[in-house]
This record gives C-alpha cells, structure tokens and sequence, in this order.
C-alpha cells in the first residue's frame, strides 16, 4: 500500500527520470485526476492510502505521460477561456495564445454592438445580432468563448472532422451553449459558397505550421495532436491562402476577418490581405504577430 504523499513523489521521480517537464505539476494533475480531488486536498492528506485501483490508475496515467502522451489527452480536460473543455486526440489542445484571437473579436463585435444598440443589453427590434462563423472549430473553444461572452450573436462553427464536431457539441451542452452555436460539417467555408456577404465576422485558428518545421516540433504536439489541425503544407500558409478569399465572399462589406498566424508568418500573411482595409497585427505574451485582423473592404 502507498500513500498519497509516497506516490507523488514516485510520479515526480519517473516523470523527472523520463525528461517530462513540469513534473511536480504533472504528477500533482495526474493524481487529482485519478482521485477526482483538489490540490487543496492532495496538500491536506499527504497519510491517505490510495485503494489498489487509484494506485493501478495512477501508474498507467504516468505511463502514458512518460511516453509523451499529452497530460490534457490522458484526463481528458483543458481549461480555456474560464471553461472546462473536454478534450481528446481528435481535437487540437486549445492553448493560451489563441485567447488573444477571442479577445480580438470581442473588442470588434462589442463596437460593432454598441452601434445597434441602445446598450448592451437591449436588442431592438429588426437590429441583426453580430453574424459570426468559427472555422475550423476543434473542440469549440473560441465559438463557445464569443458565445458565452456575447449573448446576442448568431454563431456558427465549422470543421472537416466529423471526430472534432463530436468533442465540440459534447462541450457545448456541458457548458448549456448548445443553443447559441450551430455546428456543421464543411471544408473552410464551403456549406456558405452559395450564401455570400452573409457574416459580419469570420475566425479562425487555422493549421499554419510548415510540414518542413515537423521535427523541431516537441513529441507531444507532433506526435498525438492531429495532424491535419497542425501542418498546411511546405509553408504553413496553404489553408490561409485558401480561407482568404472564401472569407472575402462570406463577409458582408465592412466584416472582419481575425485569425491566428505563425511566427515569421506576418509579412505573407499581410500580402495576401493587400486589398483588405485595417489590416492589424496583434503580438502575443512573448513579442510575437500571433492574431491578424483585416477589414472587408
């Protein structure tokens, strides 16, 4: 029998001993995983003795963490935006940086609100919510963000993967916005070629990193997470060069089109946006172009 104490310094040992980085805060995770705690509790009772299942549970998580397997596939878990997303290998992790790209199309859509509304509570009659489509959803994150924070918006969310909408409506109904966002199945915006200038916001965080950058990526994210939401083709562009003119018959005149960018990718991007007005880039934590957003002229 071990304790709770004696296993998590054993899972901070084999995680050290495997190069894992973090490896306090991955055994902490994994454990109160498999003990459905906090990490208030794992602090409180260092004497509690697991049952042979939690430490058979235990071991097989650090098992998977030492051979790369990403911590939020193993508990099946990612926060974002204030939310508890699930999570599995049929979606992308959503990461941090990509909060800049809501916090983007909040600034925009809360103006253009401002500009229908009285406030922005009151919704008058025959004014149009904010039309706005996700492409590329994933797991749903960024259209579960804007439809949790902007409550009058028409939403749409789309992906290629029948896998990934699977894991998307599933957070929607956890987080009780199954209502506030319509999922469908498409390639970029392809279910809309024949519904031109209908939206007043296309996003996305789209696959932009280079099948020629695959080995600098680390084994976690080359490895496990899908493929096709990472690598678009010999320069990472080829799904923006695609989006940027399917976004361009979807917008209505004067919409916004916001997406997240690679590094060393902001002076392409920005050519291929040449006839778009108020092209903006928006650096990360780190410095870095991480959100573009161009105006519909």
């Amino acid at each position: 029998m071990t304790t709770l104490d004696q296993s998590l310094r054993a899972g901070i040992e084999a995680l050290t001993r495997a190069g894992i980085g973090s490896p306090r805060l991955t055994a902490e995770t994994l454990l109160m995983f498999v003990l459905g705690c906090d990490r208030s509790h794992l602090f409180a009772h260092p004497e509690r003795v697991l049952t042979e299942d939690e430490a058979s549970q235990f071991d097989a998580a650090l098992a998977q963490r030492v051979r790369c397997v990403p911590t939020q596939y193993i508990t099946g878990h990612q926060e974002f935006w204030g939310m508890d997303l699930l999570v599995s290998p049929a979606v992308l992790i959503p990461r941090p940086e990509t909060e800049h790209l809501v916090e983007a199309v909040l600034h925009l859509a809360r103006a253009f609100r401002s500009q229908c509304c009285l406030s922005p509570s009151f919704a008058p009659p025959g004014v149009p919510s904010p039309r706005i489509v996700d492409v590329g959803t994933g797991s749903g994150c960024i259209a579960l963000a804007l439809a949790k924070e902007l409550p009058h918006a028409e939403i749409h969310a789309v992906d290629t993967s029948p896998a990934a909408l699977d894991v998307a409506h599933s957070n929607a109904t956890r987080l009780g916005l199954q209502e506030r966002v319509r999922f469908e199945e498409s390639d970029l915006l392809g279910a809309f070629s024949h519904d031109t200038a209908r939206f007043d916001f296309v996003v996305s965080n789209p696959p932009y990193v280079s099948e020629a950058d695959k080995a600098t990526l680390q084994s976690e994210v080359r490895d496990f997470e899908p493929h096709a939401a990472l690598f678009a083709g010999p320069t990472g562009l080829d799904v923006i060069q695609r989006l940027i003119p399917q976004a361009q018959r979807a917008l209505k005149c004067g919409g916004w089109l916001l997406m997240e960018i690679g590094r060393g990718q902001e002076q392409t991007v920005d050519s291929l946006l040449i006839d778009w007005k108020n092209r903006t880039f928006i650096k990360d934590l780190q410095g870095i172009p991480r959100v573009v957003q161009a105006q519909r002229p």
